[in-house]
């Protein structure tokens, strides 16, 4: 490729280079494109052509610019890299194979895109349980909203833990990412946060080579994405020729690495498929090259045509420094943590607990959440009361980061004490903060938290809030989190028809099927303050510590009832009103489950009836089949549900509910609640109706004569 005098300008020619260091340099290279082409070629699928015309990138990344240990993947102040650009993961597979990291044997790598179903670590995108994956990506643009949530989470550390005589946390987080991933929303929203927020620590690494499996991207992307990402508050530093020339690369990454108070973008002009006749098209994003098309590439670049996945010696040799890098970048670190513990054990002693993930240390803080007698007896919505335990915890420990998408207060997810994330100069916080104001991005508010909590697994439990409807923006990240054992609190508030006025468009009718059906989550609905407990009990226990929890909480008061208790929380379900033996089980969730006993109370005098309480099916899945039975006694009496959601799914418990089946409407609470049916009296009509029935019929109903008490008032 010719230089023109702009790209002179920018210093993109090294001056004088070592002719034997360039000629090995160009032998990794190469050797990288042809082990690529033949990766992919083996099994006859993969993306071949970011890594053939990214090589170079990673070459400056693995070799000279990251710091790491390949022989201890975990040290604690290593650099991050996170890969946005999931498909490209053989490009990162490579050089962590090449750069010591002992798992990532050559074997590993030929497992790409195998069809083995077991003992390979080469996924098709990367998956953050395998040694050097920080996070798992794939879905285009989560990975930079990941991205910033690690830069938020070292931005943070070093803010609370750093001394002016000691920096014990220094490092930066490196995101590669492609043109897929600034098109999507989550990336934009993401970007949007970072430059608001100062990062400096984190430079996104563009390999900007236009296509992608459409093919060019003039198609459908016009955008000057440097004038775009420096109007929102970054840095940029532009790299004109980056597919071969690493010395102009790395003088980018040298500026990059400088702080300046913002983010920074490095964009690289990269040629996809680079040595390939098929470079700068979509068939050399995502398909394998073809035989005669690797036996072009072979040839062209001089090496043996006969030869597959050949590695020459020289290229070992060239990483070979990477490994002793690191060790010495981790010893000399070790040494300065001891001198920090020395000089501030206690800061120490609490970093050393959070590093184990222990966020509180040796503190037994279940204590601190009001027992059910010091709970407020007045009725209350659930949302204020999860805020009792937001209160008592999140201003207590530093692991909790409290964050809302434009709804602080009215999540009550703010505490006392509270400093906002922001960067010092706004005057609005600094970066000790642990309130975070996400602005209007559901999306990214959960992908950047994922990022928060993949940081160091359980030093940061972020806490992020929006009304339940708006979970449906962010479920695409909580899917991750769940995929990625990453513990979340979501709070989502205004969780049903009992969001009154604000309509249809705000009220959750089937969400809470998707959720449910999500492995790895929790969605608990608390019926009452002392349920509330029992959530944040359950979310925070040593046997939830790889799963998300989402709670749904009313925006109407209920009061706090007799029979509620936290413990029982643990187990999905339980009695919480009524008889021992029963005819009748009526099992609500929520808000709904004050409404269930007043029709108990109603239809008390004709039958024997308990009501359920079921905060969590997920977890009354868990027990056993006694215990199922004791609770619902589904094989002996009628058993129906009550909830103001869609009444799919309900059938695995129930013989009938009353739920919803249509939209909602905008009017105030109440009046929606007698619109739907929802009505106290009118439901014990009704459920008095349909038990009649039954008897009559001398029978339980069978699968397959699930009912609908509902009433289909709009459509």
């Amino acid at each position: 490729m010719t230089l023109n005098e702009a790209q002179l300008k920018n210093g993109i020619v090294p001056t004088k280079p070592d002719v034997t260091a360039v000629k090995d340099e160009q032998l990794v290279l190469n050797t990288i494109r042809c082990l690529a082409a033949d990766l992919c070629q083996q099994y006859k699928g993969g993306h071949p052509g970011t890594v053939m015309g990214a090589a170079a990138i990673g070459v400056a990344l693995w070799k000279h610019e990251m710091r790491y240990n390949p022989l201890n993947p975990d040290w604690f102040n290593r650099d991050r890299f996170v890969l946005s650009a999931g498909h490209a993961c053989l490009l990162q597979y490579i050089f962590l194979h090449f750069s010591g990291y002992e798992a990532w044997t050559m074997e590993q790598i030929k497992k790409y895109h195998s069809p083995a179903t077991s003992g390979s670590m080469a996924a098709g995108h990367p998956e953050i349980e395998y040694p050097g994956i920080e996070v798992t990506t794939g879905p285009l643009g989560q990975g930079i909203a990941n991205a910033v949530g690690l830069a938020i989470a070292s931005k943070q550390l070093a803010a609370t833990y750093n001394k002016p005589e000691i920096k014990i946390i220094d490092n930066k987080i490196w995101c590669f990412t492609g043109d897929g991933c600034l098109q999507e929303g989550v990336g934009q929203e993401a970007i949007s946060l970072a430059g608001h927020l100062g990062l400096d620590n984190l430079i996104l690494v563009y390999d900007n080579n236009r296509v992608t499996v459409d093919g060019s991207i003039d198609n459908c992307f016009t955008e000057d994405t440097s004038a775009k990402l420096s109007a929102q508050g970054w840095n940029i530093v532009e790299v004109y020729e980056g597919s071969n020339n690493v010395p102009a690369i790395l003088k980018g990454f040298d500026e990059a690495r400088i702080p300046n108070g913002k983010p920074t973008l490095v964009n690289i002009r990269t040629i996809i498929g680079y040595t390939s006749r098929k470079a700068n098209t979509g068939p050399a994003h995502g398909q394998a090259l073809g035989p005669e098309e690797v036996e072009y590439v072979k040839q062209s670049l001089g090496f043996d045509t006969s030869k597959t996945f050949h590695v020459d010696q020289k290229v070992y040799d060239y990483f070979k420094e990477c490994r002793e890098k690191g060790a010495k970048a981790e010893t000399e670190w070790n040494t300065l943590f001891d001198r920090y513990g020395k000089a501030h054990p206690e800061a120490s002693a609490e970093l050393k607990a959070r590093m184990e993930g222990r966020f509180s240390g040796n503190e037994d803080w279940t204590r601190l959440l009001p027992s059910k007698d010091a709970l407020p007896s007045a009725e209350q919505p659930t949302r204020k009361s999860s805020g009792i335990a937001v209160q008592a915890l999140a201003s207590r420990f530093n692991s909790f980061v409290a964050g809302s998408a434009d709804l602080l207060e009215s999540t009550f997810v703010n505490f006392p004490g509270q400093v906002e994330f922001q960067k010092p100069e706004s005057g609005l916080g600094n970066y000790t903060g642990r309130q975070i104001r996400y602005g209007i991005r559901e999306f990214a508010m959960v992908a950047i938290g994922n990022g928060m909590a993949a940081y160091q697994k359980g030093m940061f439990l972020p806490i992020m809030s929006t009304f339940f409807m708006f979970w449906i923006y962010a479920a695409p990240a909580a899917r991750m989190a769940a995929l990625q054992g990453l513990r979340f609190i979501g709070i989502a508030t205004h969780d049903s028809i009992g969001i009154g006025e604000d309509g249809p468009t705000h009220q959750p009718i089937a969400l809470a099927a998707f959720y449910r059906a999500l492995p790895n989550i929790n969605l608990i609905r608390p019926a009452d303050a002392e349920e509330c407990m029992g959530a944040w009990l359950l979310a925070l226990s040593e046997g939830e510590k790889d799963t998300p929890s989402i709670f749904t909480l009313s925006r109407q008061p209920v009061p706090l009832l007799d029979g509620s208790d936290r413990d029982q929380v643990f187990k999905g379900a339980y009695k919480v009103f009524g008889e021992e033996e029963s005819d009748l089980t009526i099992i609500a969730t929520g808000a709904e489950v004050t409404r269930a006993i007043e029709v108990a109370k109603l239809l008390g005098d004709r039958r024997k009836i308990r009501v359920v309480s079921m905060p969590s099916q997920r977890h009354f899945d868990r027990q056993s089949t006694t215990y199922r039975e004791s609770v619902l006694r589904s094989s002996r009496s009628l058993v129906l549900a009550i909830e103001a959601w869609a009444s799919y799914g309900w059938a695995r418990y129930a013989h009938a509910s009353v739920s919803m089946h249509t939209f909602g409407h905008s009017a105030p609470q109440q009046q929606l609640y007698d619109m739907f049916g929802f009505n106290p009296k009118d439901m014990a009509e009704r459920i008095g109706a349909w038990a009649g029935k039954w008897e009559k019929e001398g029978r339980l109903p069978g699968l397959g004569e699930f009912e609908e008490l509902s009433l289909g008032l709009r459509h």
